[in-house]
């Protein structure tokens, strides 16, 4: 398996992942509590929509990165 290859399949990983994370996001601030009730995981709303937050920022940089990586073709060398 090439390094072309992990990135491409990283790459695809991350945008399944932020497609689901923005899917996630509530226009009204209910972020994950919204899906089915309160997550137990996190203490406060707020918690949890600051760890949503981030995570969807880190997978978005990931994703971007790997876009440009790729389609600037300089691993194909």
């Amino acid at each position: 398996m090439t390094i072309d290859k992990v990135l491409h399949i990283i790459w695809a990983i991350s945008a399944l992942g932020l497609i689901v994370l923005v899917l996630l996001h509530s226009p009204k601030g209910d972020g994950i509590g919204g899906i089915g009730g309160q997550a137990q995981l996190f203490t406060s709303a707020k918690s949890a929509e600051t760890a949503l937050n981030r995570v969807t920022w880190i997978l978005a940089v990931i994703f971007i990165g790997f876009t440009v990586i790729l389609s600037a073709g300089w691993l194909s060398q």
